[in-house]
């Protein structure tokens, strides 16, 4: 999946105008996810990232149609769950607009955030994982840590610093393991 906010290199060369929307779908058919859920999920992080704020417009149905070769209907069965989800409205005549955003870290914070990720990334594709296997350590980990932040919340921890009073490891985590 890729979000591009702004005009894109290609979007450019393609001569799109400076007030076509921020925001480029793309498709995963391996994904087995649906295609109108790809197509929300791609907004709601362009919305938690900051690349779409209210006012935004979404490409154009007939636009996405015609890039990802997919039927009107599934475009408009996902603005239709981004309206009722209360993050977009269509407006008659001119397209559909975000309307709502969801939380999301400052650019700052997310700044630094990427670039750590980018780091853990590199280090997972040098030890061997190719792209599934990322996903499914990044699943893994995430998983462990919405149990292990329960956990702290109800112990009253706002902090991992209990980790050095069980042998320096984290809950669930393997010598060697990142």
């Amino acid at each position: 999946m890729s979000i591009d906010k702004g005009v894109s290199p290609e979007a450019a060369s393609s001569g799109r105008a400076a007030g076509a929307s921020p925001i480029e779908f793309r498709l995963d058919a391996a994904s087995g996810v649906p295609t109108y859920l790809q197509l929300v999920h791609q907004v709601e992080h362009a919305l938690r990232l900051g690349f779409l704020e209210p006012g935004d417009q979404l490409p154009k149905v007939r636009d996405v149609v015609a890039a990802l070769a997919i039927n009107p209907n599934t475009v408009l069965k996902a603005y239709k769950e981004l309206e009722t989800k209360g993050l977009a409205a269509g407006r008659p005549g001119q397209g559909t607009f975000i309307q709502a955003t969801l939380s999301q870290v400052t650019l700052p914070e997310l700044t630094g955030l990427h670039r750590a990720l980018l780091g853990w990334l590199a280090d997972a594709g040098a030890a061997g994982l190719d792209e599934d296997g990322m996903v499914a350590l990044f699943t893994s980990a995430l998983r462990d840590f919405r149990g292990d932040r329960s956990h702290y919340r109800r112990s009253g921890h706002a902090s991992r610093s209990g980790q050095a009073d069980r042998g320096g490891t984290a809950s669930g985590e393997t010598e060697g393991v990142a």
